[in-house]
């Protein structure tokens, strides 16, 4: 996905005439991408530092809070031609003057449903409202004519480029695209019903208390197999999430904990670690959730069911299963998961995946309509 959006972003910079590349430390980056987390971030601006290795003049930067902020100034004030943010700090450096966009022509929005479900819509409309490059018009030929114009002229587009990627379409992502996208080409991926990765097996234990689970799994981390395995381990807050890496780490295995309480030079440690080592146990919340590329997981497991919506669960468990490979997801569930029960069980047939008898019985798994929940 990175590639999708960054071989076309670095195209349009590397076409773009000396004078306007050589103005970046007065005017401020050409292009722009937000992502929700620093980690995605970081890991994004990793991919356009190999695909820009061989031109040396352009200047990518992750502009991310848990690094100092005057560091990150003297970068800007240097001249960058590439920015890759989170919508809090860029909108922190735009504030106090670090951060100018005024030829800032061309911005991708990734898992745009997760930066607005995080309470970040605020300050990406002030970021985008920062940006340089007016919006086309909303005639749909004006549009057309006001592309070829800029494809013409062969320098800085006056017009702004901006992509959004999402993994659902909720009502505010829906008002932010018809706010700041004209005429877009829509492109839909995987499977319209669960937009789930077949690939997956998925197995869901009910076990009956929640005091079951640190059993249920140490029968998972105990098996001579799992030694071998990259296992993500999610649970749904970060004060359980240092509880559960010591009991990770009391049934015998090397664990590394990852959530938003942790430093960012904790985070970046601890991720390179679970990448790197073999037999490591990532135990994480949802910060791991979304679009980090981690590659060969090959087990994930839910200690702790999402409790607002099935979209947690289906971006937990597909960190594993990617690039065409088998992947399994394991889920413990008790009685207290009632919220998440019907959407579940919905879930799972639309996958193909057997539903555990006590869950299929469940009056809250068969309790009103839960179409609306499946996105």
């Amino acid at each position: 996905k990175t590639a999708a959006f960054g071989v076309p972003l670095c195209q349009y910079v590397l076409n773009l005439p000396p004078l306007v590349l050589n103005r970046v430390a007065d005017e401020g980056p050409l292009a722009l991408v937000m992502a929700p987390t620093r980690e995605l971030a970081l890991q994004i601006d990793n991919e356009f530092q190999k695909l820009l290795s061989y031109a040396t003049h352009i200047v990518s930067v992750a502009i991310v809070g848990g690094q100092p902020i005057q560091q990150q100034a003297q970068r800007l004030r240097k001249g960058v031609h590439i920015v890759v943010g989170t919508p809090g700090r860029l909108n922190d450096c735009l504030e106090i003057t670090y951060l100018v966009l005024n030829q800032c022509c061309y911005v991708i929005l990734d898992e745009a449903d997760r930066m607005i479900d995080m309470g970040f819509a605020p300050q990406m409309q002030t970021i985008l409202d920062a940006m340089g490059g007016i919006l086309k018009s909303e005639n749909e030929q004006e549009t057309y004519q006001q592309e070829l114009l800029d494809l013409r002229e062969g320098s800085l587009s006056k017009h702004r480029l901006t992509a959004m990627f999402s993994a659902t379409m909720p009502p505010d992502v829906e008002r932010l695209a018809g706010e700041y996208l004209r005429h877009p080409a829509i492109i839909s991926i995987g499977d319209q019903d669960s937009r789930s990765n077949a690939r997956i097996e998925q197995r869901i234990l009910f076990l009956a208390s929640p005091s079951r689970k640190e059993r249920a799994l140490r029968d998972i981390l105990t098996k001579p197999k799992s030694y071998q395995d990259k296992i993500i381990v999610f649970v749904n807050e970060k004060k359980h999430a240092d509880g559960v890496g010591r009991m990770v780490e009391r049934m015998g295995r090397r664990c590394v904990v990852l959530h938003g309480g942790k430093s960012q030079e904790q985070r970046e440690e601890n991720l390179e670690l679970f990448k790197s080592g073999v037999g490591v146990v990532l135990v994480a919340t949802d910060v791991a959730g979304r679009g980090l590329d981690i590659p060969n997981v090959t087990h994930v497991i839910n200690f702790d069911l999402p409790t607002r919506s099935i979209d947690s669960y289906s971006h937990r468990i597909g960190r594993t299963g990617r690039a065409g490979k088998e992947g399994l997801a394991t889920s413990f569930i008790t009685n207290d998961d009632e919220g998440i029960m019907a959407p579940l069980k919905q879930y799972l047939e639309n996958t193909g995946n057997r539903v555990p008898d006590r869950l299929a019985r469940h009056p809250a798994a068969n309790a009103g309509s839960v179409g609306a929940n499946i996105t």
